[in-house]
């Protein structure tokens, strides 16, 4: 007889830089682990996307039958983008009436807390935030960019420092040492080449979230321009937290506030003074909790709960 294998479940976690999925067998041991690149519709396409996670899902699961599968991705802001992906997933043979789809906020809050009144935010690639209350009602955003009210994460960042450098470039702005920082970072000599291969597509916006890090560089170093960029960041992401929690009628009682995401990940210190200032005028009984690793933890702890493991089992859950 052949060798029987223990049932699994599977955890994908994917934003706009990779995708982590992972297979826990049902008494808590990770049976599989694998990384991949973004795995956010949004930026590669649905058909991409679910050809990716298809994969992932397969190469981490092996021979074991899957008894559960969650998958939580950035760009899944709208109701109708959750429901597209699903169907597109629902295609697969692995896939079930139980496969859980939905945006990866859900695991960075999972991985930071499981408290019933909760809220998280992600500022990595882009910014957005969750809230959660324990009657089930959600705050949620759009999510899609200047149009949706959105500031900020690697791509929000980048804009910006294009922005202030061309300004500088011709004189309508501030000084700032990012003008001469910003076209060596894409392999070029002048803000005019870094406009035109942006307007004529040799340089796509997505990348410009790669200047994320050259910002808080020029920021430590004492760039006003880089520094208040970074301010602004912080002050964005207290206010996501605390609209998530007026919208709840949370204001009033301590709440864990989750955060994670690359830009956050780096502690910048005049990000996170500004972001800690601003919750603490805004919504002071919040309480945050900064997530520094992947939260694919916590999409594994939801489908390890999704598919009846003991609470036990699923506290002790480590996801190295």
């Amino acid at each position: 007889m052949g060798k029987v294998t223990q049932p699994i479940v599977v955890a994908v976690d994917g934003g706009g830089s990779k995708t982590d999925a992972v297979a826990v067998a049902l008494d808590g041991r990770v049976v599989g682990r694998a990384t991949g690149p973004g795995g956010s519709p949004h930026f590669i396409g649905v058909p991409a996307a679910a050809a990716q996670i298809d994969a992932l899902i397969r190469e981490v699961a092996g021979a074991h039958p899957i008894a559960q599968v969650n998958v939580y991705l950035s760009g899944l802001d709208l109701p109708s983008e959750v429901d597209t992906f699903a169907e597109a997933l629902r295609r697969l043979d692995w896939s079930s009436e139980r496969t859980v789809v939905d945006n990866d906020l859900y695991a960075l809050l999972r991985t930071g807390t499981d408290a019933t009144d909760a809220v998280a935010v992600v500022c990595g690639t882009g910014i957005n935030a969750l809230g959660r209350r324990a009657d089930g009602l959600t705050a949620r955003f759009a999510a899609l960019g200047i149009i949706s009210g959105d500031w900020g994460g690697g791509a929000g960042l980048g804009e910006a420092a294009v922005w202030h450098s061309a300004r500088h470039a011709d004189r309508r702005g501030p000084e700032t040492t990012l003008t001469a920082e910003v076209p060596r970072f894409f392999g070029l000599s002048t803000m005019d080449e870094v406009t035109q291969a942006l307007h004529l597509g040799s340089l796509e916006y997505g990348d410009l979230a790669g200047l994320a890090p050259l910002v808080q560089t020029h920021a430590d170093a004492g760039d006003e321009i880089a520094g208040q960029l970074l301010v602004r960041q912080g002050e964005e992401v207290a206010i996501m937290a605390a609209s998530c929690l007026d919208r709840l009628d949370l204001l009033s009682v301590a709440v864990p506030v989750v955060l994670g995401g690359g830009v956050l990940a780096a502690r910048n210190p005049r990000l996170w003074g500004a972001m800690l200032a601003t919750l603490s005028e805004r919504a002071p009984l919040a309480v945050p909790i900064h997530v520094p690793g992947p939260p694919i933890l916590g999409a594994a702890m939801l489908a390890l709960e999704k598919a009846g493991a003991s609470p036990e089992i699923v506290a002790k859950l480590v996801v190295g």
